[in-house]
């Protein structure tokens, strides 16, 4: 990768999370959905924590499924919108790469705060010390495959009429088994039986999607800007 390619990528990195700190109240209402469900379910449930250990797992995962999905539609649509997708698409450095910097930059605004608070959110599922450790690692590895998924599916929806119901029926079923084997590993390794083997097919697709969704995603908003 050239020096330029990489001022690009990083200039673009750094654009993005620029604007999300100037928009706290988007960033936030991610963050604030993860927190309300988390808090909400052990009120709903009741103070069982058999109950509560079982079902944590897969709430937590959910509410972080759900939470990054709400800036998923923002990805991309207001550089759409300005016109600086189409500079994108015409300057000199690979479209693909600059689309890498955005997804990064998805993730470490919505999907990273959801990685730090879930230890504290496990907490009052009464989860142990090792399943909120793998929780976090988990939420770690599969997040930035949400965004990288998501990515996807925000570039082809982009500029359809009812392309928020459009992107959720698109990236909720590639999204199912992420959530299966994130919130599996935490079962696993709470049953003692190790979690050894989610966390290798986390890693197996996490790193194809790492590849291949900055092309995908090119491609589709090469074909919105036509």
């Amino acid at each position: 990768m050239s020096a330029p390619s990489v001022q690009a990528f990083m200039a673009v990195l750094q654009r993005d999370l620029l604007l999300a700190m100037r928009r706290k109240s988007e960033v936030l209402t991610a963050v604030f959905f993860f927190v309300v469900v988390a808090a909400l379910f052990p009120l709903g449930i009741g103070p069982e924590l058999n109950t509560l250990r079982l079902v944590a797992p897969g709430v937590l995962w959910v509410g972080a499924l759900l939470s990054s999905m709400l800036a998923l539609q923002r990805l991309f649509e207001a550089d759409f919108r300005d016109g600086t997708l189409e500079q994108m698409a015409l300057s000199p450095t690979p479209l693909a790469l600059l689309v890498a910097a955005k997804l990064l930059a998805h993730w470490l605004v919505s999907g990273l705060p959801l990685v730090l608070l879930a230890p504290v959110l496990g907490l009052q599922f009464d989860l142990s010390g090792e399943a909120l450790l793998t929780l976090t690692l988990a939420l770690l590895v599969g997040t930035p495959i949400l965004s990288l998924l998501g990515g996807i599916g925000a570039a082809l929806t982009l500029g359809v009429r009812g392309g928020g119901v459009l992107l959720s029926l698109l990236v909720l079923p590639l999204f199912v088994p992420v959530l299966v084997f994130g919130a599996g590993a935490v079962e696993a390794q709470a049953s003692g039986l190790g979690s050894q083997a989610h966390f290798s097919i986390l890693l197996a697709m996490l790193l194809p999607a790492a590849f291949f969704s900055p092309w995908a995603c090119a491609s589709a908003l090469r074909i919105a800007l036509e």
